[in-house]
């Protein structure tokens, strides 16, 4: 794969010039995401489908005897080298870290020893990647990739992936002060080239869901608005959480509810809107959004399996109007991208990613109508907003493995 040669020169030149030995190294590649449904759904309960996508992080690794850690982000070369001797770091949610990209490997260390599994080697690790900054779960993916890596390193093997995931949320959650729930992690870890994978909360499965063999040729698109959203714990989000989970708990006593998911049935649903339309309209509001989102994840399930793309790209957009108007989650950059691609024929569908305010947004598109969707992200975007002219993208993406080792990338 092209990309991959291209990053792993990147990452050899970085190790060269930064003075990081990973030669005979392991080279870890871990990718983007984009959730087909229920975005937002993790933290309230609903089930989740979504897919790999071929944006990644690439990280270079090589264990050593020291016990220093030693980083070097290829994204971020005004940071320098950050070393840590491990088990040594900063506090969690520490002023002094909380706008450096060190965050993430001091909380893969501090998390780590937390729950028993104490890193005793270091490690030079170089690292670069082409996620988009927010929508496609950059965070995710190299909060991951650091773990994998950093265990593998150590000799440290955990059998049981979701404890993989769960302990990346952790470094988000305890660590950095993020609210994230486990959507990321859990489509990041567990996606596999061309599928789609499934995750039910209600018993813990991942099960995967290969598209129906009669869809049309389309393409996954990220349209990235050239904006940097802060992290989640700075962010609409972390304020949409703190709502949903206000509301579950107020519903529990009454309802016997214990996430916003378990609103399933209309009569509940309505006995619910009627209660509280009136002392609290904004959780109402999010509400309707989990509640339509749930009745339309079935049906872009059973289309996905069929192949019916027309129908998951209509059910796409449909989500991404609920996501705009009832969950009040998306930002202006981010509708304008939703408003372009809107006008263009052949976009199935369109709407915001990820955490919401700034980011990406994304597209499901006929493959013949790729082109004249860039075409029109180039003419309308820097006319909306020009402040971002030189600092939008557009991604054509393909589904992809989630967390791949290219073995012997490095020699030795």
């Amino acid at each position: 794969m092209k990309d991959d040669q291209r990053a792993i020169a990147k990452l050899q030149q970085l190790a060269a010039d930064s003075g990081l030995d990973i030669a005979g190294g392991s080279v870890r590649r871990s990718s983007s995401r984009f959730c087909l449904g229920v975005e937002h759904g993790d933290y309230n309960g609903t089930e989740l489908f979504g897919v790999g996508t071929d944006r990644f992080i690439w990280l270079a690794f090589k264990p050593n005897e020291s016990g220093l850690v030693r980083l070097f982000s290829g994204n971020f070369p005004s940071e320098r080298i950050v070393s840590f001797k491990t088990g040594e770091v900063p506090p969690p949610q520490s002023s002094a870290i909380a706008d450096t990209w060190a965050r993430f490997p001091f909380g893969v260390d501090h998390i780590l020893r937390r729950e028993g599994i104490p890193l005793s080697k270091g490690a030079d690790i170089v690292l670069y990647g082409n996620i988009p900054g927010g929508g496609m779960s950059r965070s995710a993916s190299l909060t991951l990739n650091l773990i994998l890596s950093l265990l593998d390193a150590n000799g440290i093997e955990i059998a049981e992936p979701m404890r993989i995931a769960k302990l990346a949320q952790a470094v988000e959650n305890d660590y950095i002060g993020s609210p994230c729930g486990l959507l990321d992690q859990i489509m990041i870890l567990f996606a596999k080239q061309g599928m789609g994978t499934h995750y039910n909360p209600l018993d813990g499965s991942i099960s995967y869901v290969p598209l129906g063999t009669d869809a049309i040729d389309f393409r996954i698109v990220g349209l990235d608005t050239g904006t940097v959203r802060p992290g989640l714990e700075k962010s609409t989000y972390r304020i949409r959480r703190i709502e949903c989970d206000e509301f579950a708990a107020m519903l529990g006593p009454e309802f016997g509810l214990s996430c916003l998911a378990d609103v399933r049935s209309q009569k509940l649903y309505d006995r619910i809107i009627d209660t509280f339309r009136e002392s609290h309209p904004n959780h109402c509001s999010r509400l309707r959004y989990i509640y339509h989102a749930q009745q339309r994840f079935s049906s872009m399930l059973k289309a996905w399996k069929s192949g019916d793309v027309v129908t998951v790209g209509r059910l796409f957009r449909e989500d991404g109007i609920g996501l705009r108007d009832d969950y009040r989650i998306s930002g202006p950059e981010l509708e304008s991208m939703c408003d372009i691609a809107r006008t263009v024929p052949g976009v199935l569908g369109e709407r915001m990613l990820g955490g919401g305010d700034k980011g990406a947004a994304g597209a499901l598109v006929r493959a013949d109508s790729v082109e004249n969707l860039e075409a029109a992200v180039r003419t309308g975007y820097p006319r909306a907003h020009p402040a971002y002219a030189d600092a939008f993208a557009v991604h054509t993406c393909r589904i992809v493995d989630g967390i791949k080792t290219l073995k012997g990338s490095l020699g030795g």
